[in-house]
Order: C-alpha cells, then sequence, then structure tokens
C-alpha cells in the first residue's frame, strides 16, 4: 500500500469528511492520546509510527482558523522586534535535490522557530480568546514534533542552525500565524509524505 501522507491539497476536502466522520474523531484523538500519553512516560522510543494523514489535516485546519482569527485583532498584534520564522515556499527541484538528513533538518529547525515566535507573541497578546489559540498552536507544534519522532525523524542537535536563505522576520500576529499554515502545509507534509517508516509500514 501507499504512504498515506502522500495525500495533497487537491485531497483536502476529501480527508475533511473522512476525519469528521464518526470513526474519523474517534480515532484521530486515539492518535493524540498516543501521542501525549508516551509524551508523559518519556517513553518516545515506544511510539509506533504514526503514518495517519487526518492528524496533520486537523492541525492545519486549526492552524488556518487561528490565522484567520489573528487577522480580526486591532489592538496588542505587532511587537517592536520583527521576529524569526522559517521561509515558506518550496522549490520542488531544489527540495528533490536535497537529501532526507538535509529535508528533516530544514523542517525541524522550522518547527524551532515557529516554536520559539509563538512563544513570544504569547507574552504580547491580552485577549483571553486570542491566548487560548496561541496555546493550542504552541500545544500542536509540539504534537507534530512527535509525530517526526514516531518516524525516526529526529531533531537536530543544539547546534543546528538555519540558513539565512531559509528565514525570514514578521511583526504581526496575522503574519506569524499565515507562515505558521503555510510551513505546515508546505515543507511539513512533504517531509511527512516520503516519510521511510510509513513507506514500509504501508500505513
Amino acid at each position: 500500500m501507499g504512504n498515506s501522507w502522500a495525500n495533497g491539497p487537491r485531497d483536502e476536502e476529501h480527508l475533511k469528511e473522512h476525519a469528521d466522520s464518526d470513526m474519523g474523531i474517534p480515532r484521530f484523538f486515539a492518535v493524540l492520546l498516543m501521542i501525549l500519553e508516551y509524551s508523559r512516560l518519556g517513553r518516545p522510543a515506544l511510539l509506533r509510527p504514526i503514518c495517519d494523514s487526518r492528524v496533520l489535516d486537523r492541525f492545519i485546519r486549526e492552524a488556518r482558523d487561528t490565522e484567520n482569527a489573528m487577522r480580526t485583532c486591532k489592538e496588542g498584534c505587532g511587537w517592536t522586534e520583527p521576529l524569526a520564522v522559517p521561509f515558506t515556499s518550496v522549490n520542488f527541484n531544489e527540495w528533490e535535490s536535497k537529501d532526507s538528513r538535509e529535508q528533516e533538518e530544514e523542517v525541524q529547525s522550522g518547527l524551532r522557530l515557529l516554536t520559539q515566535a509563538i512563544s513570544t507573541a504569547r507574552t504580547t497578546v491580552t485577549n483571553t480568546g486570542l491566548q487560548e489559540l496561541i496555546d493550542t498552536s504552541y500545544s500542536n507544534l509540539y504534537s507534530i514534533r512527535q509525530i517526526l519522532k514516531s518516524l525516526n525523524i529526529q531533531e537536530g542537535g543544539p547546534s543546528a542552525s538555519v540558513m539565512p536563505g531559509e528565514m525570514w522576520q514578521v511583526s504581526s500576529l496575522a503574519e506569524l500565524f499565515r507562515v505558521h499554515t503555510n510551513f505546515l502545509r508546505g515543507k511539513v507534509r512533504l517531509l511527512l509524505s516520503q516519510a521511510k517508516a510509513c513507506q514500509k509500514n504501508g500505513s
């Protein structure tokens, strides 16, 4: 069987119907509970490969909802110092020319940048509703990193750096969460679609 992460944006509406079905929602939450339980126990090595594309699709929908909510923010939506975020555009020829380790490092460093930026943004927002959305986004990024661990895609070490061409800067919540959505839809999905653990298991 093929890699279930390989579903592209053209299948998003189809996946949405399945994810919201009576069987889709329990399965989605079962996957999340498995991620959280093994994280709590400190036993990431025991995670089974998580190859259900609907998990990432749910995170992308939540990221898009948060992005839309941030557009309504009128005050306290920016900060004095721009925040570094990953570059989201994908040159497919360039991406394919990289080996798997380079692709993994690019995605992991991008997730680290997003996590740091969202953590900083959280301190600038006073609206309780927006704070909750930001907290959810921060938590979802952690869960995505756990999914990568389950697929044997390891986080880069502390010395791993982001190349200048792989990052830029934003100065508002709307910009930050647009980058968040696009990074998940682009490079994260691409990396997961090529995950060897899923191809091996045919999940």
